[in-house]
């Protein structure tokens, strides 16, 4: 999953393209965990509502 990281700047893209598992793990943490919850609190709203 991780390879030595030598990179001159050690930098968060970098990091990033140390492989395709990173990069998934990255987008679900920063993008579809969030949305999971937003959906969940408008449901939630939306149902209190009625």
């Amino acid at each position: 999953m991780f390879e030595a990281f030598t990179d001159v700047v050690p930098s968060f893209f970098g990091w990033l393209n140390q492989g395709p598992l990173t990069l998934t793990i990255f987008l679900h943490t920063v993008i579809i965990l969030p949305m999971i919850w937003i959906y969940k609190q408008e449901k939630a709203r939306l149902e209190e509502e009625n």
